[in-house]
């Protein structure tokens, strides 16, 4: 495992223990807000493919996964590459948070699309 994998993974193992099972709810807001702050609109939409899918693919992709919340926190968390429309490939941008609290709020608006 590299560094990055062991991070998001740290991350995300923190988060469990941090966030009640019962705290489901998102906050639109907040998580439009980092989404914002960290440039995510510049490459997806929510609604509509840009260079990146739509964060309602984004949900549609993870639908009955048990595992997606994790996933995408992974994702979000880590910089994997990805391949962009046009086939462009890069790393994908690490949200510049330090409160986990606000990743796992990302990543479950996301997933509630």
């Amino acid at each position: 495992m590299n560094k990055q994998t062991i991070a998001g993974l740290t991350i995300i193992i923190a988060t469990g223990f941090l966030m009640p099972a019962h705290a489901t709810e998102t906050d639109k807001d907040a998580a439009m807000s980092l989404a914002k702050k960290n440039g995510c609109f510049a490459c997806h939409a929510v609604d509509k493919a840009k260079m990146g899918p739509a964060f309602k693919e984004v949900a549609a992709k993870f639908k009955g996964d048990k595992n997606a919340e994790a996933k995408l926190i992974t994702h979000l968390t880590t910089g994997p590459m990805v391949k962009m429309q046009g086939g462009m490939e890069m790393n994908h941008k690490i949200i510049d948070t330090k409160d986990q609290a606000e990743i796992k709020n990302l990543a479950d608006w996301i997933l509630s699309l």
